[in-house]
C-alpha cells in the first residue's frame, strides 16, 4: 500500500519553492569534477520551476503507517521502503527530527562521490584530531595523506569520524563550509526536516535528521555502485602514507552485525549492507539496504533504539515484513 499525504506534500514543495526562488549561494569546493583544472563553486540557486516533484520516484508517507502488526517498541523511529516498487511499507515518527548519529556518514559519502575523484590524495589537517571520548577513530594524524576512496572506506565501514572530517576538509575547506553544503543537497533531496553541523554525526543539539529523511540520503547514495560495494564490504586493508612517506597499515572491518555474520535476517531476506550509528544522545541506530524473495530492494532505518541488541531485534522484527 502507497501511502501519501498529498496536501503535506504539495503545501511542502510549495514552501520549498518559495523559499529557494530568487536565493543564490555560492559554496567552494576544492575542484571541478567535470575538469582537473581550477577551483569551482556549486550554485546553489534554485527557481521554483527547478523544483523536483519528489514524490514522482520516491517513497512518500504520514508520518505513522502501520501496514501490519510490528513491535518495535524500544525505538524511537523506523521505517521500511520499497525501493523497487516507490513503497512505504512501514513507518513509525519518521519525520520526527531525531539526533542520527554516524548515520550522517550516508549523506557525507554521498557527497563524496557525487563531487570527488576516488583516486585523488587527501592531506589531513591538524582537524582530523578529535578528542572526544569514545569517538570512532582511525587515528589520523596532521599531514597523513590517503586517497579518497580509502577515506571512504574508513568512513563508512568502520565510522571512522576523524575520515568525515578529512572528507569535509577536501571537498569544501572546512567542516563549517561542507556542513553548509550537507543542508543544501538534504533539500534536494527533499529531506527538508534536516539540518547537519558536521559529516560525521558527534552529538550536536542543531544536528539531526528524520528517519524519512535518511532514507531519502540513503537511496540517492545507492546509484553509486562505490557506495554498494563498501557497504557490502566485511573486511578492508590498505596502505597509505604520513607526512614524511612512512607507510601505515588500515586493517579495518565492518560496525554492521548482519555483514560480519553475527545476525541473521529473516528467510528469504538478503541483507546487502548499511551504515551503524551510537552515540549517547542518538542511542542506537541502523540503516540497511536488503533484497526479498520477491527481487525488490528495502531500505529499512531505525532511531533511537535503546541499546545494540535491541536495535538488531528491531530491524530483524522490520525485515520480516519485507516479501
Amino acid at each position: 500500500m502507497r501511502c501519501t499525504n498529498k496536501a503535506g506534500i504539495i503545501c511542502g514543495i510549495c514552501c520549498l519553492s518559495l523559499m529557494l526562488a530568487g536565493c543564490s549561494q555560492s559554496i567552494p569546493f576544492a575542484f571541478d569534477p567535470d575538469s582537473d583544472l581550477g577551483q569551482f563553486n556549486i550554485v546553489t540557486a534554485t527557481s521554483s520551476s527547478q523544483v523536483k516533484t519528489f514524490a514522482a520516484d520516491i517513497c512518500v508517507t504520514e508520518n505513522d503507517h502501520e501496514a501490519m502488526t510490528l513491535a518495535i517498541d524500544e525505538a524511537e523511529a523506523g521505517g521500511l521502503f520499497d525501493a523497487t516498487a516507490a513503497e512505504t511499507v512501514y513507518a513509525k515518527n519518521v519525520h520526527e527530527q531525531l539526533n542520527p548519529a554516524s548515520l550522517t556518514k550516508v549523506m557525507t559519502a554521498y557527497l563524496a562521490l557525487k563531487y570527488g575523484h576516488p583516486e585523488d590524495t587527501l592531506t589531513a589537517s591538524p582537524n582530523v584530531v578529535i578528542k572526544e571520548s569514545g569517538a570512532q577513530l582511525l587515528g589520523l594524524k596532521e599531514g597523513d595523506r590517503m586517497t579518497l576512496d580509502q577515506a571512504l572506506h574508513a568512513l563508512l565501514l568502520y565510522s571512522a569520524n576523524d575520515a568525515g572530517v578529512l572528507i569535509a576538509e577536501y571537498l569544501s575547506g572546512s567542516v563549517e563550509s561542507f556542513a553548509s553544503v550537507m543542508n543544501e543537497e538534504a533539500v534536494k533531496l527533499g529531506a527538508t526536516n534536516t539540518h547537519f553541523t558536521n559529516p560525521h554525526g558527534l552529538t550536536d543539539e542543531d544536528h539531526y535528521t528524520t528517519a524519512y529523511d535518511l532514507y531519502l540520503m540513503f537511496n540517492a547514495a545507492m546509484q553509486y555502485e562505490e557506495f554498494r560495494n563498501i557497504i557490502h564490504t566485511t573486511e578492508y586493508k590498505s596502505t597509505y602514507k604520513d607526512r614524511d612517506g612512512n607507510p601505515k597499515n588500515i586493517e579495518i572491518g565492518t560496525t554492521n552485525a548482519y555483514i560480519k555474520g553475527d545476525r541473521s535476517a529473516p528467510d528469504g531476506v538478503t541483507v546487502i549492507g548499511g551504515k551503524t550509528g551510537t552515540t549517547k544522545a542518538a542511542k542506537s541506530c541502523l540503516i540497511l539496504l536488503s533484497q526479498g524473495s520477491d527481487e525488490h530492494q528495502y531500505i529499512s532505518v531505525i532511531l533511537g533504539s535503546t541499546d545494540r541488541e535491541t536495535l538488531y531485534d528491531n530491524m530483524t522484527t522490520l525485515l520480516t515484513d519485507i516479501r
